[in-house]
């Protein structure tokens, strides 16, 4: 797709009013997906994420304008393109803005001001903040202010996708439909579809209902036709990688592999690295779905890997729990409890405490040498965090992992064992110590499939020093590291004799 960037003829306008136009023009590219044309567009205010716009000379309305469009725009392309510290930059332009407004009064832009900064609070994953902000943003944005408030409502139930409240997101969509037609920009006609289409796909899974996927898929086609019309190659990419996930549950795995494969050349040819790693974690579903544990770890590492760096906890977490599915699968079972207590915290830390609780009601399912303590301690957590779910599979999810939990803690213990559990450990130092050394060690190396060379920098030794403390201290883990090769002896050339 060419840039579809507007020239903007500034000879018979002020300085105020050319930026007020590059900014108006540079909002709309975003919509488009356009980011090279919205930097270009905005080239003599501003150079892009983490520089300040120049705004000398301008009215102080204006100026606060201009801060307020690059911090949406900060906000958007670093997510795109995996800054990690954009949301904070975009978060500080749009609050300047905020100040600005607010003490003059300016209601309405206050609360677009406000929403779009939510938007940077959930890119984080910091989902309750987002839903609060937003709340607020839209008591000041009546249905008369159809685009805006159409733009905030969908922020919203993007947020109430995160957190797994669907029903939620479905009210929210059904309650204000007369708002959404009433808006006349494409981009945002299709955001309408395109969100319903995910309730209904997510509802079909969570109740059940395989009617709710037909009407999913109604909802993706009718997007899908608005974006063509828009000329929106990127979020028409978006909605064919969340039709193959409907396939995928339909069973029609061929026919989702060939979207997602689409929506992924779509995101790479547009560097959309974000994107990217999201459609990986879709084609890793759909590779789970079908058996093929190898290769979706492979995939569902890979965007992991690239959403660590957007920092998006909720996103991350997502394919943390999808890379452990197929660990497990696979029958790395001490791997897949590390990966999972990964997912675990990197979604805490981000207060996403739903992707938190599914990721502990993985572990339960999925890992089956837990210890009782950590089977309890996952479904004690599992069951607080999911408290809120409204879905029914996640509950049924709970009830089965109870049913582990009991069946664990009624399992009779050999003799030794009960010895062991009732008797008080010792107090010795260096066995206390050698156990710690054994226990990180054993870590190391499930975290690493048993390299060596890979576990030893995790643990501050040197490859020697790790290999001569698991053969000399340690014996048991020689079966849990790979095979020592030996690396065949030079032979040594023959001196010639001198004659």
């Amino acid at each position: 797709m060419k840039s579809a960037s507007r020239k903007l003829d500034a000879s018979r306008l002020s300085r105020d009013e050319e930026a007020l136009s590059r900014c108006k023009i540079a909002l709309e590219q975003r919509d488009n997906a356009d980011a090279k044309g919205a930097l270009e567009i905005m080239r003599p205010l501003w150079r892009g994420v983490g520089t300040r716009p120049a705004t000398q000379g301008l009215q102080p309305e204006t100026v606060a304008d201009v801060l307020f469009c690059t911090g949406v725009l900060t906000g958007w392309i670093g997510n795109s393109n995996q800054v990690k510290a954009a949301q904070e930059i975009a978060r500080d332009l749009i609050s300047e803005s905020i100040t600005y407004y607010q003490s003059n009064n300016l209601l309405s832009k206050t609360a677009e001001a406000r929403s779009e900064l939510a938007y940077c609070y959930w890119r984080e994953g910091r989902v309750n903040e987002a839903r609060i902000m937003l709340h607020q943003a839209l008591e000041r944005l009546p249905p008369q202010l159809g685009l805006k408030r159409a733009r905030a409502l969908l922020k919203l139930v993007d947020v109430e996708h995160s957190a797994a409240r669907h029903y939620d997101a479905l009210k929210i969509l059904t309650d204000n439909s007369n708002v959404f037609a009433s808006v006349t920009h494409l981009p945002v006609r299709a955001s309408y579809h395109n969100e319903l289409a995910i309730t209904w796909g997510t509802l079909g899974t969570t109740e059940n209902q395989p009617e709710y996927f037909q009407r999913a898929l109604t909802a993706y086609q009718a997007a899908e036709h608005l974006l063509k019309q828009a000329k929106n190659h990127i979020y028409c990419a978006s909605v064919k990688n969340n039709e193959a996930r409907v396939l995928t549950k339909l069973g029609k795995f061929k026919e989702a592999h060939r979207l997602s494969d689409q929506a992924r050349k779509v995101a790479v040819r547009f560097k959309h690295r974000t994107l990217t790693a999201q459609f990986d974690s879709t084609r890793a579903e759909i590779l789970i779905a079908e058996g093929n544990f190898k290769d979706a770890e492979a995939v569902a590492r890979r965007a992991a890997t690239a959403l660590a760096k957007v920092g998006h906890g909720c996103w991350l977490a997502d394919a943390l729990i999808l890379q452990a599915i197929a660990e497990a699968r696979l029958g790395k079972q001490a791997r897949t409890q590390i990966i999972l207590q990964r997912a675990i915290e990197v979604a805490h830390e981000a207060d996403a405490l739903n992707k938190a609780g599914l990721a502990a009601l993985t572990m339960i399912e999925e890992v089956d040498c837990l210890s009782p303590r950590t089977l309890q301690a996952a479904y004690q957590q599992a069951r607080e965090w999911l408290a809120a779910s409204q879905s029914r599979e996640v509950l049924s999810r709970l009830s089965a992992a109870g049913g582990k939990l009991a069946d664990s803690l009624c399992m009779e213990m050999s003799r030794d064992e009960a010895v062991d559990v009732l008797l008080p450990e010792s107090l010795d130092l260096d066995q206390r110590l050698s156990k710690c050394e054994h226990e990180t060690i054993k870590q190391a190396l499930a975290q690493t499939d048993g390299s060596v060379v890979h576990a030893a920098p995790l643990i501050g030794r040197s490859y020697q020093g790790l290999s001569h403390m698991i053969e000399t201290k340690h014996p048991d883990l020689l079966e849990k590291r790979t095979p020592i090769r030996r690396r065949p002896r030079k032979k040594s050339k023959a001196k010639k004799t001198p004659r």
